[in-house]
This record gives C-alpha cells, structure tokens and sequence, in this order.
C-alpha cells in the first residue's frame, strides 16, 4: 500500500448538496456512472503504478548502474508531491479540480515516459519526481471533485470504491509488473502506463467539466493564493530534497547543503503542522506525529523489501513482488476491522497493536538475509504489518476529525498529509544513507557476480534499514497511546 492512499482532502470547498426533487440513484446510476467510473480508474491507474514500481525499480537500478541512489528514487516522489497538494487544494478551490486534475495526469505520464526511456539513474529519478508533482496534483482535486460533484449521501460511496481500489492493484500490481519486467523489460512497466490513462480522462474529464468546473460559488470574488503556505509547502519539499542529496553524498561537502535543507525544513514544518506535534503532544498533534511515523518507517522498509529478495535471495523480480501481494488484501482488513462500532472504544489500543505489528513485520523481514531462513517469512510478516497499517492509518483519520472543529478541518487535514509525505522523504533518505555508507551502491555488483558463481554479499546494507526503521515504528507505538486527549 502506497503513502498515496486516497486520504483527507486539502482545503476543499464546501460539500456538494442534492438538488430537491432530482433523481440520481447511486455511484453507477445514470447521473454520476461516467464520472464514477472516471475517477474510480484514475485511482486504480495511480495504485497500480504504486504497486509496480517497486518490483520494477530493482532491475531499473541496477541496469542505470545506481543502486545507490536506489532510495532517492522513491523519495524524490514524495519530495515534489508534498509541495504539489498544497498548490493542487489553492488552485481547484479558486478555479475548479478540472485544470489541477488534467494537469496533473498529464505530469504523471510524462514521469513515467522520462522514467521509461532514462539513461542514467538521475534522469530515471527526475522523472520520478514529475511523477510526484503530478500525483500529488491528482489526489488532492479527486476530493475536491466528490465534494462538488456528489451529494453528500453518495460521497461515503464513492470514498469506499477509492479505498477498494488500491486492493486488486496491491495484488496484481507486482505479479504484472514482474511479467513485464522479465519478459520484455523494466521500462515497458513505465512506458505502458501512460496510454492507460486514456481510457479514464475520455469518460471524467467530461463529466467533471459539466458537473465540478470553475469556482465553488461562481459569484464570489476569488480569492488570492495562500502565497505564505505555498512558500511553505515549497520549503519542505526544497529542504527534503537538499537533505536527501546530502544523505547520498556522504562527504565534507555536503554539509552545506545539509544545512541549508534544515534552516528551509524546520520553519515550514513548524508553520504547518500543529504546535506540540515534535514532542507528542496529547490529542491532535500525536495524530499528525503518528501518521507520519507509521507511514514513513513502514514505506521506507517496504521500498527496500524487493531489491533485497532479487540481490540477496536470487529471487525473479515477480516472485519478489508476489511477497508483498497479500498485504494489500490485510490492510483493508485492518481498515474495517477498526471501522467497527463495537471497537471504538478501544481504538487507542488498536493503534498501539498496530504500530506493535508494524515494527515486528519490518523487524522480521531481514531475517531472510540468512540463508536457512525461508524466502515467504518475508510474505507472512508483511501481511501481519499491512493490517497493522490498516488500523492505524485509517484511525489517524479518524480522530483527525473528531478532534478538529469544523472549521480547522481542512488544516488539519493538509497537515495530516504533510506528516505522512515529510516523513517518508526523511526516512528513506536517512534509510538510503545508511544503505550506501553500508556497500549498498555495490549490491547489484555482488549480484551479478553471485549469479556467476562468485561469493559476497552485503547484508549489513539491508539490516541499517529495517532495524532502524523497525525502532521508529515501535516509538509510533508510544505515540498511540498519547493521542487521548487526557491521559
């Protein structure tokens, strides 16, 4: 499961209200089936795509000759969508989801197109990085599409098909993209995606032109951008990138731009997460902590969880990306299991469990660097930390809402946001640091040389990922219990 999970909408404007007297039906009636069907697709493209790329990006990396650079390439994503949400919710608040929403798609195929047809490592990284712009566009004018576009009784509906549609992709994803990447090559896996899109923009863009374009209230004046949270959102992405640049470099010279990526990142995070949020403070600011520390550990240990069955283990890139299949199916489990009624008033102790589950799974996944254990350990303890995430993710949802009034909701909820993304860019970049300091740069070098009958191996490169990240989400466990309001 991607950190691009559909989640909380960014300053969205208000929510669509039903026409007395008009017919719709449901989802799929005649009225909303072309939009449903529309943007419902453009989510699946957008989990498939998430899915794929991990079981893709080992052989890509090690063909660029830049596994060092391995954990850059996923950062990179999130760096520029971080920046990408909060210009998205300004620009379809004041001019409509239609222009973010096509411009966004449109940057998100260009990425994979740059990243297809890359000759070195950097450049396969700048694509994923207008990959991250573009996707961070898309995700956050969707929402604002089900605000304007359906009645509120239809919206918990449409949510639901969201959320349903990341679990075929969680499955399918890797078993397609191992396929793809055996047979005719790793860059087909990028490449091919874009001329999917086609299908989704021909039956939403017209039905949201019709249904959700322009300003919410066409007769209000329009309101200036936020020029102070987009330079803010700009900071953050800008000192994550410097601080993953530093991260890679590793020497004397990075100090500089270490720096200066830490005077950019501590003020905009603290102008845009809630105040206490650093030391855990109880209620809200422990949500927002807990989101990011939950999904930053979890993503960060995932993305290297399938170079580390193909270098280490020998393992085809589609059998290494069926070991993560089964926790797409966990976590939606975790996610209706927490949605029960009879379990509220235990949420609290289900998001300390989780984040418990979580750190076993990530803790236990290196464990298959000895040869005598076997290769699906890595599969059963997935599924065990996917349903933790379940749990958890949704319930920061949760209680986001029920802790902020109405009018602080959307804040909030760009903050919740803003946690998730920040985290994953600093935990994989400080996970990729330790990774090449380790020989990690050499890892597709030892494979090559293994599959030729030559001994070596670099598993300390893979251990300074998981356990630290393994000790990060056992701190979310601390965490959880701190998000009552009392104690």
């Amino acid at each position: 499961m991607s950190a691009l999970e559909p989640r909380d909408d960014v300053d969205a404007p208000p929510l669509a209200a039903e026409a007395p007297g008009v017919e719709t039906g449901g989802v799929l009636g005649r009225t909303y089936r072309a939009l449903s069907i529309g943007i419902v697709s453009v989510v699946f493209l957008i989990a498939f795509e998430a899915t794929a790329v991990g079981t893709a990006m080992p052989v890509a990396a090690r063909e660029l000759h830049g596994i060092g650079l391995y954990a850059f390439a996923f950062s990179a994503y999130f760096t520029t969508s971080l920046f990408a949400m909060v210009l998205s919710g300004q620009w379809a608040d004041r001019r409509g989801p239609l222009a973010p929403l096509a411009t966004g798609i449109s940057a998100f195929a260009a990425g994979l197109l740059l990243c297809g047809t890359a000759g070195s490592m950097w450049v396969f990284v700048a694509g994923r990085a207008v990959q991250g712009l573009g996707g961070g566009l898309v995700i956050v004018a969707l929402y604002v599409v089900i605000s304007r576009a359906y009645p509120k009784r239809l919206q918990p509906s449409i949510l639901a098909a969201f959320a349903a549609s990341w679990v075929i992709p969680s499955v399918v994803g890797p078993l397609a993209a191992g396929s793809v990447t055996e047979h005719l090559g790793w860059r087909w896996v990028f490449v091919g995606i874009p001329v999917l899109v086609v299908f989704p923009l021909a039956l939403a863009l017209p039905a949201i032109r019709r249904r959700a374009s322009g300003p919410a209230d066409p007769s209000a004046p329009v309101e200036p951008y936020d020029r102070r949270r987009i330079l803010l959102a700009l900071g953050i992405s800008l000192g994550a990138a410097l601080l993953q640049y530093a991260g890679q470099e590793l020497n004397w010279f990075a100090l500089l731009p270490a720096a200066v990526g830490v005077a950019l990142l501590v003020p905009a995070v603290r102008g845009l997460l809630p105040p206490g949020t650093g030391r855990a403070a109880r209620g809200l600011p422990s949500v927002v902590l807990l989101r990011g520390v939950a999904a930053g550990s979890f993503i960060a240990a995932e993305s290297f969880v399938p170079l580390m069955l193909v270098t280490q283990r020998g393992l085809s890139p589609t059998m290494a990306g069926f070991s993560l299949a089964a926790g797409g199916g966990t976590w939606a489990l975790g996610s209706y299991v927490q949605s029960r009624p009879r379990l509220e008033p235990y949420r609290e102790r289900m998001m300390v469990g989780g984040m418990v589950l979580v750190a076993a799974a990530i803790a236990a996944a290196p464990s298959v660097l000895i040869d005598s254990v076997p290769v699906w350990t890595v599969a059963v303890a997935w599924a065990f930390g996917c349903f933790g995430m379940g749990v958890v993710i949704a319930s920061t949802s949760v209680l986001l809402l029920k802790l902020s009034a109405p009018e602080e909701a959307g804040a909030n909820s760009a903050a919740l946001q803003i946690s998730d993304g920040l985290s994953n860019v600093l935990l994989l970049a400080a996970g990729g640091a330790a990774f090449a300091a380790l020989g990690g740069g050499a890892v597709g070098a030892v494979h090559e040389a293994a599959q030729a009958g030559a001994a070596g191996s670099h598993p300390a490169a893979f251990a300074a990922v998981f356990l630290p990240m393994a000790g990060v989400a056992l701190l979310g466990a601390w965490v959880a219990a701190r998000v009552r309001t009392k104690a």
